[in-house]
């Protein structure tokens, strides 16, 4: 064959087999999942109505429980250290706190010179953003695009922070973020790549403010009560004892309630601040009857506790209500458009968050309200409608998942386990039957002590050492409330000593050795 020929050949050879290569990667571009990671501020899982069915008489979240009509509902997802700095750096990182190096929220910069499922999707082909709260005193890495809230952000007219710098944007925070992410969106669909979306919420953290819109949503609602408002610790060690975050003692009338006495003081002028003059006047005309309201009554002891509990209720969920509005316009879009055929949503909480429960709100311990967060997964086509899944999970996860999904290799030093063999419904024979958690932040601002500990799907076990020594063990089946501490009862002897075993042990398979 003359040597033109054959070279001739080899060029349409070579070129075919190109277009092959690249039809091939065309495809698997488009096969790979979007995904979207909605993820709010201190939402309690027991305010969802899809794991509280009696919510939903009172105050439903009809949207976030669309995610789980449509895919599976995550009944024990457990955070690795219940504070929202932290959570973040380990969503990041597939790896605990004591190993990312962001242990709490001190101020210390997160370093995000290091490893994180961000950077493993873009170099992958993927389009990254987060758009909302960052929280971790640091400029994004990872991201093709970033639009972040400064510092904890504000909820009226807050400040955004980009490439460019900061700058302030009138509107209610929910709002702006929603409508930041859809721009985003249709962006996305020009460049055809896949996406990775996170939209992160401010809301609901304290100081609880509704959007104006919502200011009266729940007017003459009467919120039940916990069993446990009133709860004396007496059950308990010194670390429930002490701590500064109860209804009672520690929550604010003036910043946390709005009711306040001087009208010129720092607190009042730093919300109030925010507000332009027509938007100060509804604000201004709501809270002023809640005043009202309050002088009137001229509450003490527990009828106070009663009636602050209620407006902490009211302002917390009108939050909510603002969040639940956004993730229903976030699924409106993606069918509209048709990306919801090909889109993984997510919609989680940073952590847990305690409503009245042992007279508390905040959160920290290793106790249910604040340990455990919601976690609901829709991707159609892969999860059964309605699934629920009662495995031990955790926010150490999510990192793995997200790579998972993609097709990417999860990197050996990630701590966490992919949930789609879950996802699948089907439950791997070694999946964990344990979990671990680590707590550091102490003195301020609530007085929780240091404390790491294990829990299993019955037990809690739980060791607080710092400024005190004392363990604490909890049946979870006898005393779901977690109210009566059984560490010393002979009865629970072997128990004891098997979960300080397992504790130690999982303590040196997670390489931590701080205390």
């Amino acid at each position: 064959m003359p040597m033109s020929i054959l070279k001739s050949l080899t060029v349409l050879l070579l070129t075919v087999a190109n277009v092959c290569l690249l039809t091939t990667v065309s495809l698997s571009q488009k096969q790979r999942p979007n995904i979207i990671f909605i993820m709010s501020d201190d939402h309690g899982y027991q305010v969802v109505s899809a794991y509280n069915s009696r919510l939903k008489s009172v105050a439903p979240t009809p949207n976030i429980d669309r995610i789980a009509r449509d895919g599976m509902r995550f009944d024990r997802c457990l955070v690795t250290n219940s504070l929202c700095g932290p959570s973040r750096a380990v969503l990041l990182t597939g790896k605990y706190s004591h190993l990312n190096g962001f242990i709490d929220n001190s101020g210390k910069p997160f370093d995000g010179s290091q490893p994180t499922f961000p950077k493993l999707l873009q170099q992958a082909g993927y389009q990254t953003a987060i758009i909302g709260k960052w929280h971790l005193v640091s400029t994004p890495t990872g991201f093709n695009h970033w639009e972040i809230l400064n510092e904890q952000g504000q909820y009226y007219n807050p400040e955004f922070i980009t490439e460019k710098g900061v700058h302030t944007e009138e509107g209610y925070v929910t709002d702006l973020i929603t409508g930041k992410a859809i721009d985003w969106l249709k962006n996305q669909q020009k460049n055809g790549q896949p996406f990775f979306l996170m939209i992160h919420h401010k809301a609901p953290h304290r100081e609880w403010e509704p959007a104006l819109k919502y200011l009266r949503s729940f007017a003459g609602v009467n919120f039940p009560e916990p069993s446990t408002l009133f709860d004396d610790y007496s059950g308990r060690g010194r670390a429930a004892k002490e701590q500064k975050m109860t209804i009672a003692s520690d929550m604010k009338l003036d910043a946390d309630l709005k009711i306040w006495e001087d009208r010129s003081g720092p607190d009042y002028e730093r919300t109030r601040a925010r507000l332009n003059g027509s938007q100060g006047k509804i604000w201004d005309a709501y809270y002023d009857s809640v005043k009202n309201d309050f002088k009137t009554k001229n509450l003490s002891g527990q009828d106070l506790v009663r009636w602050k509990y209620q407006h902490y209720l009211h302002d917390y969920l009108s939050c909510i209500k603002s969040v639940d509005e956004s993730v229903g316009q976030i699924l409106d879009y993606l069918k509209s458009t048709g990306l919801d055929k090909n889109t993984i949503v997510i919609y989680t909480s940073d952590q847990g968050f305690y409503l009245g429960e042992h007279g508390w709100f905040d959160k920290r311990f290793m106790y249910e309200e604040s340990y455990r967060t919601p976690l609901l997964i829709e991707w159609p086509g892969m999860i059964r409608p309605g699934a629920v899944n009662k495995d031990i999970v955790s926010n150490l996860d999510l990192a793995e998942t997200f790579l998972d999904a993609a097709g990417i290799r999860i990197p050996a030093d990630m701590q966490g386990l992919s949930l789609l063999p879950l996802l699948k419904g089907n439950t791997p024979a070694n999946w964990r039957k344990e979990h671990y958690y680590h707590y550091y932040e102490y003195p301020v601002p609530h007085a929780v002590k240091k404390h790491y500990g294990i829990s299993t799907s019955r037990y809690v076990l739980i060791h607080f050492y710092y400024d005190i020594d004392e363990w604490e063990l909890y049946d979870l089946e006898k005393d779901p409330q977690e109210l009566h501490s059984v560490y010393n009862d002979p009865a629970y002897r072997t128990v004891r000593d098997d979960l300080t075993k397992r504790l130690t042990d999982i303590r040196k398979f997670y390489k931590d050795e701080s205390e």
